[in-house]
């Protein structure tokens, strides 16, 4: 069983390398053919804190409304 790279966060430089599959090639010698332009990180395009999006509504969503509460029986 082949082991499973660890996708980096926050890499020291996203530019030089293609995202794209889990190769990981350099930006200058992209080995899967997935198109003349490497894939950017998501760093690059979202911001340094791309990996706590949506965690906020996950957590609201996990919270119980009063709308799920049943009412006690009398």
């Amino acid at each position: 069983m082949a082991a499973v790279k660890k996708f980096p966060k926050a890499p020291a430089h996203p530019e030089r390398v293609c995202w794209g599959c889990n190769l990981y090639c350099p930006a200058k010698d992209m080995r899967c053919g997935n198109g003349s332009d490497r894939t950017q990180h998501p760093a690059e395009l979202f911001g340094d804190d791309w990996d706590q999006w949506g965690l906020e509504a996950d957590a609201a969503s996990a919270e119980p409304s009063p709308a799920d509460e049943v009412p006690p029986k009398v």
